[in-house]
């Protein structure tokens, strides 16, 4: 069973969903892939939704209020990255990249050793299931423009404001 929670913050409303106490999907309720994303942890962990909290998802929701508070930076919660391999790695090489640092597409497929593979790694980014823990928002194009973000550009350029990365210059 997985267990799955709306939660509305500053920046949209989320669906926070926990399998074995441990967090599995934090997504954008309106966005596109939504519905993508939530098959595909339903299929590959064999178990069906149920509307009901748990204590990592309450944990959950505890850290989002102090990261969007501005008083947490980094997050402390179990993860659970459903995907393929290569999906996986990419959000590994996310979880590396620092709060209030932003890099590029292309510097993620090389961090991960995968220097050809930026069309991937952008497909791979934009298929992850567990938005802000896994900081997919902080990659932006080479050039210095944003990108895409699942939860809409605005939604990215306030979460990179509040990380301070546009007024440090980094792009």
């Amino acid at each position: 069973m997985i267990n799955i929670q709306n939660h509305k913050t500053k920046v949209g409303e989320f669906v926070i969903g926990s399998f074995e106490n441990k967090l599995c999907l934090i997504d954008y309720q309106y966005r596109k892939m939504h519905q993508t994303v939530k098959n595909r942890i339903k299929q590959s962990l064999n178990a069906e939704f149920i509307e009901q909290t748990s204590p990592i998802i309450e944990e959950t929701k505890n850290q989002l209020q102090q990261y969007f508070d501005g008083t947490r930076k980094t997050f402390d919660l179990d993860l659970l990255l459903v995907g393929s391999d290569f999906q996986k790695q990419v959000w590994q090489g996310l979880l590396n990249i620092n709060y209030g640092q932003t890099i590029s597409y292309l510097q993620l497929a090389t961090n991960i050793h995968n220097p050809k593979s930026v069309r991937a790694v952008a497909n791979a980014n934009g298929a992850n299931a567990i938005s802000i823990i896994v900081p997919c928002h902080r990659v932006i194009a080479s050039d210095g423009t944003l990108g895409g973000y699942g939860g809409g550009l605005a939604v990215k350029k306030r979460l990179l404001k509040l990380e301070d990365t546009i007024n440090n210059g980094i792009f």
